[in-house]
């Protein structure tokens, strides 16, 4: 009986970055998922503000400050987020430590900020159909920068302990940056949505 040539995979590298990966695929389902929510959700939104005879109902347009700190303190988070990205894909392991110190940071930053966003909305969520539909809004985003934190966090400390040496590690690193960069962006219209849109 001939024998079948058989090929030698013991070589071969078991993680990868981007598109190589099915983590990286499963991470981009989930953000199309989660971005059809934002999207129902501001849909809702205008909706609403669509059948409403005056809008915001019953009560002044949201105060700018906390929002704008979030805003800034999220878009400033960008640049650390490609680097630790990049870092992740080179291995270098003394950076990515810093780079996830410096997000855990950032995810923190903006939770605190939020805190103060809630009252800065000038509603309650129990108020009318307006009160709801915000505080959903928020709560929705507040929910995923949780998840993304608690993520880095858990990553951080992974890193500074034996299991830095797996370097599927660095690959989770590199694909928490891209939902981190989902987070970030599905944030934007959402600004211009709640503290905008009633200015207008």
């Amino acid at each position: 009986m001939k024998q079948r040539p058989v090929i030698d995979a013991s070589e071969l590298p078991t993680y990868g970055f981007g598109p190589s990966t099915p983590m990286w695929w499963g991470t981009l389902a989930f953000v199309a998922l989660e971005g059809m929510g934002f999207a129902l959700a501001a849909g809702s939104y205008l909706y609403l503000a669509y059948l409403a005879p005056e809008w915001p109902l019953e009560a002044p347009p949201p105060r700018l400050g906390p929002g704008t700190i979030v805003t800034l303190l999220l878009i400033a988070s960008v640049i650390p987020n490609m680097l630790v990205s990049r870092w992740a894909e080179k291995e270098d392991l003394r950076k990515v430590r810093i780079g996830l110190v410096v997000m855990s940071a950032f995810g923190v930053a903006p939770l605190v900020a939020r805190i103060f966003e809630f009252g800065a909305v000038e509603v309650m969520w129990d108020d009318n159909a307006y009160g709801s539909v915000v505080w959903f809004i928020l709560g929705l985003h507040t929910a995923h920068l949780l998840t993304d934190l608690g993520d880095t966090l858990i990553l951080a400390v992974l890193m500074f302990t034996r299991h830095a040496k797996n370097g599927k590690r660095f690959s989770d690193v590199s694909d928490n940056a891209f939902y981190w960069n989902f987070v970030v962006l599905s944030w934007l219209p959402l600004y211009l949505l709640i503290y905008w849109m009633p200015r207008w």
